[in-house]
């Protein structure tokens, strides 16, 4: 199957070979053709240039007149699949109870591990797949998934499980993370030593042994898990070849950029809370900062200094944490219009950490994250606009027209 995109007003993220992780001005690097097509062959990208050059037949032709063609959006965290909503929680949150409190008396993370555990496996597979498919109608083409709201042997299997049935049924590149200590469970509040051996002993080497997860995750934070409990977790992780993602420096200045960047974690995400310390860290390693804008405006705390990390040399992705406590939303261009607004990203800059800096945060950049031939025929396709930027600007209207994964509409 041959599918044309013709009069192309600009084709954006265009590369010859897949591209390394941007950093520092590089991201402003946004290749582009203007008056342009491309050529999406069985699911791949097969070609693209001009439209002097354009091929004259296909199996489909789309008139793109006005409109703009970029790679689809690659989410590297989120937490997609959860029971129910909290917004009793965001109710006391505009009242006045801070995050913290609400996670101290019981609710936030304890609060979805309750109504999951109690949760029909068909039912959660049946939400997150809603979930799922609306995401990638507004442009995902690449999703990380994290469990974490079962906080049990047989919840966090089932999330996990979940996850894989996802992976098996829809036809983006997802990847599963394990984050078996995103709480301490009430059961274990004054046993920390026992459910960490809960979940390095017991839950991980049955998810290590049926291939549940790619990634091995931690909430390293005040009030969650300290950074020596975060190292036992990781190097057990390591031991069954899972790469480690870590939750750092939401809550406070915790260590978990320092700890995830002696363990060679791919990402280390949130980050609203690092100084210079932690940004020279980054600096000196693989690891990919990632921050996630929407959880600070929900929330109303401190966004991450992303306009001084780019600064200072690093690279960043853009993520959504889709999740029902702090950021119930995965809407990435929501998120690109807060990177610009809050964060003083151009928007050259935000299209680069949710695209392919996003997919290098989930190592498939190989796959996804730009248009080069060969890679996945991944593709969001605007409405008609005035220009790129017009897409962060007019950030309460909807300017997707299409999104595409593997050459076929969503």
């Amino acid at each position: 199957m041959k599918t044309l995109f013709t009069n192309i007003k600009g084709l954006y993220g265009i590369y010859d070979a897949a591209p390394a992780f941007k950093r520092g001005n590089q991201m402003l690097e946004l290749p582009s053709i203007q008056g342009a097509y491309l050529l999406i062959d069985d699911g791949v990208i097969s070609d693209f240039g001009t439209m002097s050059n354009c091929p004259d037949r296909a199996d489909a032709t789309l008139d793109c007149t006005g409109k703009y063609v970029l790679p689809s959006w690659a989410d590297s965290h989120t937490h997609i699949v959860f029971a129910g909503s909290r917004e009793g929680e965001y109710i006391q949150r505009i009242q006045g109870v801070s995050y913290e409190e609400i996670a101290a008396a019981g609710g936030g993370i304890l609060n979805s591990a309750n109504q999951l555990g109690s949760t029909d496996e068909e039912q959660l597979y049946e939400a997150a797949a809603r979930r799922l498919e609306e995401v990638m109608a507004m442009g995902t083409g690449a999703i990380e998934i994290k469990s974490g709201y079962g906080l049990t042997f047989d919840s966090e299997l089932k999330m996990l499980r979940v996850i894989r049935r996802l992976k098996e049924n829809y036809a983006l590149p997802i990847k599963s993370t394990f984050l078996g200590a995103h709480a301490i469970p009430t059961a274990y509040k004054d046993d920390r030593a026992g459910y960490i051996s809960e979940v390095v002993d017991r839950m991980l080497p049955i998810v290590a042994d049926q291939g549940l997860a790619d990634y091995i995750d931690v909430f390293c934070d005040e009030g969650f898990f300290t950074v020596d409990e975060t190292a036992v977790i990781m190097d057990a992780g390591a031991k069954y070849g899972l790469k480690a993602k870590i939750h750092a420096n939401e809550l406070a200045n915790s260590g978990g950029v320092q700890i995830g960047v002696a363990h060679d974690a791919v990402s280390v995400d949130h980050l609203e809370q690092i100084e210079e310390a932690e940004i020279a860290a980054l600096m000196n390693s693989s690891t990919i900062p990632t921050v996630l804008p929407s959880v600070s405006f929900f929330l109303n705390i401190r966004y991450a200094p992303a306009r001084q990390m780019i600064d200072s040399g690093l690279g960043l992705a853009i993520a959504s944490d889709y999740n029902p406590g702090s950021s119930p939303s995965g809407n990435v261009p929501f998120l690109i219009s807060l990177a610009c607004n809050k964060m003083k990203l151009h928007p050259h800059e935000a299209i680069n950490a949710a695209t392919i800096n996003g997919a290098h945060a989930m190592e498939v950049g190989h796959l996804t994250g730009s248009i080069t031939r060969g890679m996945l025929g991944n593709v969001i396709v605007t409405k008609a606009l005035p220009s790129l930027d017009f897409l962060p600007y007019a950030f309460g209207s909807n300017h997707i027209d299409a999104a595409y994964v593997k050459g076929q509409r969503v």
